[in-house]
């Protein structure tokens, strides 16, 4: 088994290996969403062949597209108003109890 080197600047050498090329399509642009979709009907009756005239004829009729609706922010049950004492209460509790000796088992 013998080794090449080869010289990638001067002073520093390399094993010699076989150069692959990265993987790519054959089309121009592959990584474009098309905006054109097959006859599609709206509310309004029309067949739309594009995906932008398609959506802003639903926004305008204030239909909502799935997918695309805005959800409204999740509530941490910590962050409701007076959350945070209730526990402070329910672990004094645990303490106090523990502390006057009682000891119950888990299940």
């Amino acid at each position: 088994m013998s080794v090449e080197l080869e010289e990638v600047e001067p002073g520093k050498w390399r094993i010699k290996r076989a150069v692959t090329k990265p993987a790519r399509s054959d089309l121009s642009l592959p990584y474009v969403i098309s905006d054109t979709m097959e006859p599609t009907e709206q509310v309004d009756g029309r067949f739309y062949t594009s995906k932008r005239a398609f959506r802003a004829v639903g926004r305008a009729l204030g239909l909502t597209e799935v997918g695309n609706e805005k959800l409204p922010p999740k509530v941490r049950a910590s962050s409701e108003k007076g959350a945070n004492e209730a526990r402070r209460r329910s672990i004094q509790k645990a303490l106090a109890q523990y502390r006057s000796g009682v000891r119950t088992r888990g299940p």
